[in-house]
């Protein structure tokens, strides 16, 4: 392959030249008009998020998270992956790219290899943290902060040892309910049953309401997870803050997971779109006679794909050390274009996107970012968003979710629309 890439250009069939026809004061236009739709894309869902002073009503991020989920599905598969197979199945490659579909192979080699960049990331860091999830220890209780009623829970084996990884309780107010992969075990006021009680005594009720008696488990409303939830939605925020007494107990290691493993995942969201920028900005600088059109698209194009972007950075947890870590990955995407852009009206004499070098290195970069994309957009943000997260539960559940599956179908269908031009 690298013979080919780099074969006599005398032999070199592919373009020679751009279709580069003048207007330099349009594309300058062009920096500065697509600097501005890329800030206002990426920036609005941090806006609209806990990180911004500026107080936007929910639904706007609710809009922003869900029609950004779109985009990202529609741009892996429409705006990157087809313009790789297009580039690296040009008929001027010839060779190995004549033979095999390169642009599919080397999209499914990259998801493979960020879906096991993943697994291995997840694992290391579960034991560097301190605990291993196939791990079924005691659960304990040392160091929780206890609120001023106290709450006890009569166990079924006199001990704690059935809180395990596969369970989970939460304490609220009036009725709260223990979870198991088999059951439900509801949790009811003590002074439901029995009047005159000064404390809240919480008793564990299994199927016909049998409590048992026996050990008493101290547990804290701070406490909402003492263990890991399987299919918990990584990128839902925790209502409950740590206090001092926390800090160093499992709740927040767990919290330190959550928050590496969401960290890992949006810098590669990031990386995978800012490629694809680069050469969005190298094309529109050079582009001929296309070039309104192009850059008319390329402006909504840039503002939707920030949105995506954006979204998935408002949505994770930074802690308050790293609290202007959003704005600054939103700045790296905002620049990235109009700086391709730029970077292309310099070299618009040498840059052709239709060489053979341009072409290859277009089209491996494309088929990286749609793998990266693909993934994300299917397992990190549609699966578990819709499978796995807690959002659409409670009465008005399937109204919100079918909200959210149109909101996310709409920016799917737009983006997908763009690709029709750019």
């Amino acid at each position: 392959m690298m013979d080919l890439a780099v074969r006599d250009d005398s032999t070199d069939s592919c373009q020679a030249s751009n279709d580069y026809n003048g207007h330099a004061g349009l594309r300058i236009l062009a920096v500065f008009i697509i600097l501005i739709s890329s800030g206002l894309g990426v920036y609005f869902p941090i806006l609209s998020s806990r990180y911004s002073f500026i107080r936007l009503p929910n639904w706007c991020f609710f809009i922003a998270k869900f029609f950004g989920s779109g985009v990202i599905v529609a741009t892996a598969f429409v705006h990157l992956l087809q313009p790789a197979a297009e580039a690296l199945g040009d008929e001027c490659l010839g060779g190995t790219f004549a033979e095999y579909p390169w642009a599919f192979g080397i999209c499914l080699m990259s998801l493979f290899l960020l879906f096991f960049t993943e697994i291995i990331t997840h694992y290391y860091v579960a034991k560097t943290l301190g605990h291993d999830h196939g791990d079924l220890g005691e659960v304990t209780t040392t160091d929780v902060d206890a609120p001023s009623s106290e709450f006890s829970m009569r166990n079924m084996n006199s001990n704690a040892a059935f809180l395990r990884d596969e369970a989970a309780y939460a304490v609220d107010n009036g009725k709260n309910s223990y979870k198991t992969r088999n059951e439900e075990i509801v949790v009811t006021p003590e002074r439901e049953k029995e009047a005159g009680l000064t404390g809240t005594n919480y008793g564990l009720e299994s199927g016909n309401a049998e409590s048992i008696d026996n050990g008493i488990i101290p547990v804290s409303s701070h406490a909402t997870n003492l263990t890991s939830v399987p299919g918990k939605d990584r990128y839902s925020h925790e209502g409950d803050h740590q206090v001092a007494s926390e800090l160093g107990t499992r709740i927040v290691e767990e919290d330190k997971e959550q928050y590496l493993n969401q960290m890992l995942a949006v810098f590669i969201l990031e990386f995978g779109i800012i490629f694809h920028s680069v050469f969005v900005g190298l094309s529109l600088s050079v582009a001929g006679e296309e070039f309104e059109t192009l850059f008319i698209v390329l402006t909504f194009h840039q503002m939707f794909e920030g949105l995506g972007l954006g979204t998935r950075v408002a949505e994770t947890n930074w802690p308050e050390s790293k609290r202007y870590t959003p704005w600054l990955m939103g700045l790296a995407f905002t620049l990235t274009s109009p700086i391709a852009v730029a970077i292309g009206i310099g070299v618009r004499h040498s840059w052709i996107p239709g060489s053979r070098r341009a072409l290859i290195a277009n089209g491996v970069f494309d088929s990286i970012s749609s793998g990266i994309l693909i993934y994300t957009g299917l397992v990190e943000l549609m699966a578990h968003e819709f499978l796995y997260s807690n959002q659409f539960k409670g009465p008005d559940g399937l109204r919100k979710m079918l909200s959210a599956y149109f909101i996310m179908c709409c920016g799917a269908a737009l983006m997908a629309l763009l690709g029709k031009w750019a």
